[in-house]
């Protein structure tokens, strides 16, 4: 009995102190395979993070640990029923040696005799007190694997958690991005509501161009401005698609004289008053202030104002190499390409041909919210200005000046401007090497574009200025790098 306790002393004792020692895991196969894999655990736990267990796999791992769980508690459980079974037979026995004892008290015995029988009874006692197939039992062998089984389960349910925070922060991160999106969303509808009411807001006539508009110049400019964008992007889709157009362009002597027709006073009149005053420099003068550089073009402006109107003179200077005065000068004043390089412009039409070199145009141009729609009739003459001297510039000139016909009368639907707009171009020549033949390196034209609009209606001053700044110097280089590929590669025209 002192052996069997000290034994089960020492199997608690090892039990207690861990996984035991080598040779004894050797000793258990099937035990030896699970505390292996579950000491290795902790050194390849990261590992198999990073290759992305999943949550299935670990709860399968964790399902082995409890049938291994569940297999041990079986083992136990037999055994502590035989130890039961073991422990009913020897109470039986144990009663049954003590009524065969009362049977034979009253026979004498000797004391050794006794003694023999007694110690009989004692083996018969604990003959069969241990149960059957404890020896088949290693307790050490159990304990280890529950211990190792044990921290299975806690490494795998560690995992599994680990996962589980894993996933939860991956969606946590989803739902803040859907989150952000919806936020995004919910202000460009609620900004686009409010552009939708404004709209409306504005959208009566007390609201639009007019002697008592409630729109504020702040407001008014910004509606421009914003139209004026939209219809840029317009205009470069379209530019790609537009038809290649040609005209047959007519002798230079055509141009030389102002024809005879009931508007030839006036035509001679606007090109001698453009000779004299549009080409003096006003680079130095302090009524014209410069509101414009970009290389070689130059813009200035004066401001004028005449019954809250403003009327500001405009004048910009340009350089451009490889095309004439008189290609530049053609271009312009030929309606054919107008819808070419004028983005402007809604629609025209040539009302009277005066010449060969004049004509009446009337054109209606984009409206721009809330800006009233503006239509225009203006006699278009281009001119050559012939040299007094041999040194002077080759010079071509177009002059836009508003006149009155009864085919195009002012209407109630768009606001009437005035305007008197000269294109003048001079042509230099700088002398090729040697015997070679002059090609467009060697040509430059001076452009002088000066403009006097009246725009007419009531729109701010601050807004007008504004949107000359801006449509001025954009209109004269696209017309001029328009002009520059139209021309390339074709023959000079002088």
């Amino acid at each position: 009995m002192l052996d069997r306790g000290q034994q089960h002393s020492e199997i608690h004792e090892n039990a207690d102190s861990g996984y035991g020692s080598e040779s004894s895991l050797r000793r258990h196969g099937s035990m030896l395979s699970l505390t292996s894999a579950t000491s290795s655990f902790s050194a390849t736990s990261t590992s198999s993070f990073k290759k992305g267990h999943r949550l299935r796999e670990k709860l399968a791992e964790m399902e082995t640990f409890r049938d291994i769980l569940c297999r041990q508690v079986d083992t136990l459980q037999k055994y502590f029923d035989g130890c039961a079974d073991n422990v009913s037979k020897d109470e039986l026995q144990r009663d049954k040696i003590v009524e065969d004892d009362e049977d034979d008290f009253p026979n004498t015995r000797t004391e050794g005799e006794f003694l023999h029988n007694n110690n009989g009874s004692k083996e018969k006692l604990f003959q069969s007190s241990s149960p059957k197939g404890v020896n088949g039992i290693d307790f050490k062998g159990e304990a280890i694997t529950f211990k190792a089984t044990t921290a299975g389960i806690l490494a795998t349910l560690s995992h599994c958690i680990d996962l589980m925070v894993k996933r939860e922060d991956s969606w946590q991160k989803r739902l803040d991005k859907e989150m952000e999106k919806r936020r995004r969303i919910e202000e460009g509808y609620k900004s686009a509501l409010n552009e939708l009411k404004k709209k409306s807001h504005f959208g009566g006539p007390d609201y639009e161009e007019g002697p008592n508009s409630l729109i504020n110049e702040d407001e008014f400019f910004d509606a421009v401005e914003a139209a004026l964008d939209r219809q840029d992007k317009m205009e470069e889709q379209t530019e790609k698609t537009r038809i290649q157009r040609s005209s047959p362009v007519p002798p230079g002597d055509v141009y030389s004289t102002t024809g005879t027709h009931r508007f030839s006073s006036k035509v001679e009149e606007m090109v001698q008053n453009h000779m004299t005053y549009s080409l003096q420099d006003v680079g130095g003068d302090a009524n014209w202030q410069l509101v414009v550089e970009e290389g070689e073009m130059k813009v200035y402006r004066r401001e004028v104002e005449e019954n809250g109107i403003v009327l500001d003179p405009l004048k910009a200077t340009h350089s451009v190499k490889g095309v004439t005065g008189h290609e530049v000068c053609h271009y312009f004043w030929d309606t054919t390409y107008r819808n070419d390089w004028e983005t402007t412009i809604e629609n025209f039409n040539v009302v009277e041909t005066l010449s060969d070199n004049a004509a009446i145009v009337y054109q209606t141009h984009k409206r721009v919210w809330p800006a009233s729609q503006r239509d225009v009739l203006y006699l278009s003459a281009m001119r050559k200005i012939l040299a007094n001297n041999e040194n002077d510039p080759d010079t071509w000139l177009v002059c836009n000046f508003s006149v009155d016909h009864d085919e195009a009368q002012p209407s109630s639907r768009c606001v009437r401007a005035k305007i008197n707009i000269a294109m003048i171009c001079q042509t230099l020549v700088s002398p090729p090497e040697g015997d070679k033949e002059i090609s467009r390196d060697n040509i430059l034209c001076k452009i002088t574009y000066v403009a006097n609009v009246n725009p007419g209606g009531w729109a701010p001053a601050s807004v007008l200025r504004a949107v000359a700044k801006r449509e001025y110097p954009k209109f004269l280089k696209r017309f001029t790098s328009y002009v520059q590929e139209k021309t390339a590669g074709k023959p000079i025209l002088f």
